[in-house]
């Protein structure tokens, strides 16, 4: 079959896009806005773009009726700074509980129990309990429309790396400690290294 996904209402094509583009890695984002308010929240269109510099991107989307801006993007348009904490599988339910629509007033580092950590160079902090964290600083903001299904794509250069010290060995991430998870479609999650395999180049 075909679908041409402009005929599609913004739900449906959502729904095609994440059971197509799978598993999406999570950047658990904290911001925090002009007043100091600390924000955090999960989000699946996520990726590396280059390392030198070493920039990465995500992408929060409007779901709302209203169009309303995630406050992730508002604290970012302010402050031209963040944090990306990845998701390893023992802070899974705290991430998720992150994802509830909360004022902007409601900090969920308090909400979910996870410890703020000092950033190095950013004002966000980081997530403790994250084994790796990523400290941003803005380098540029693609809006790709105003309606509820658009969404905006928010690159930043990463200034500052941290990391677990038991999972750096000879330069690398231990990707079996990290343990990482990655979004499914709908409510489901997977362990993206329980069940790996090589494939070598020649």
């Amino acid at each position: 079959m075909k679908v041409d996904p402009a005929t599609l209402p913004w739900r449906d094509a959502y729904k095609l896009l994440i059971g197509s583009v799978l598993p999406r890695p999570i950047a658990f984002v904290s911001t925090v806005d002009l007043q100091g308010h600390s924000n955090l929240a999960p989000f699946s269109f996520f990726s590396g773009i280059c390392a030198k510099p070493m920039m990465v991107c995500f992408a929060p989307m409007i779901r709302g009726s209203d169009g309303k801006k995630k406050d992730t993007l508002a604290n970012i348009e302010a402050t031209k700074q963040f944090v990306i904490n990845i998701v390893g599988e023992r802070i899974a339910a705290q991430m998720n509980d992150c994802a509830i629509e909360f004022p902007p007033e409601v900090d969920e580092f308090t909400y979910t129990g996870l410890t703020k950590a000092p950033s190095h160079s950013v004002l966000p902090p980081r997530v403790q309990e994250s084994d790796v964290q990523l400290e941003c600083t803005l380098h540029q903001i693609v809006t790709l429309g105003e309606l509820p299904g658009a969404g905006s794509l928010v690159i930043g250069r990463v200034v500052c790396v941290h990391v677990r010290d038991e999972l750096f060995e000879g330069g690398k991430i231990n990707s079996e400690l990290l343990r990482p998870i990655g979004r499914m479609a709908g409510q489901t999650y997977t362990r993206a290294v329980s069940d790996t395999f090589d494939l070598e180049r020649k």
